[in-house]
């Protein structure tokens, strides 16, 4: 069981930072991506990223736990761009905290995150039946 709880450690890291690395290529690349892909994929990418992490760390759980849990942090760092103190809008000027915290509430983003994190976790779903 230790094993392929490791295993399946590795495999959510691999696929952590495979999603990092395409949520990056998408504003890296956005002006070569269709109009679509590159105002909404980023996103998605990156909530899809957050249920990958939750994995990682409640590989014992069920994965309906990781699904809410990334959809309450998601949600939880758009409502936190309401906060506009200055600290925050500090923190949010650097790169690390522009990608983490993003910038200006978006309803769409709530749209965009679920979307990610739901495609994850029925990936997720159909890779363990």
């Amino acid at each position: 069981m230790l094993i392929l709880n490791l295993q399946s450690r590795m495999i959510y890291c691999g696929a952590v930072l495979l999603a990092t690395l395409l949520g990056l290529a998408t504003r890296a690349y956005g002006n070569q991506l269709p109009h679509f892909v590159s105002e909404h994929f980023g996103d998605a990418i990156w909530a899809g990223m957050i249920y990958l992490a939750s994995r990682v760390l409640l590989i014992r759980h069920p994965l309906w736990m990781s699904l809410v849990l990334s959809l309450c942090f998601s949600f939880g760092i758009e409502f936190s761009q309401l906060y506009q103190a200055e600290w925050i809008l500090h923190v949010r000027a650097t790169t690390l905290g522009s990608l983490i915290l993003g910038h200006g509430f978006l309803w769409i983003d709530l749209v965009r995150y679920t979307a990610g994190i739901l495609f994850c976790w029925t990936l997720d779903q159909i890779l363990q039946n």
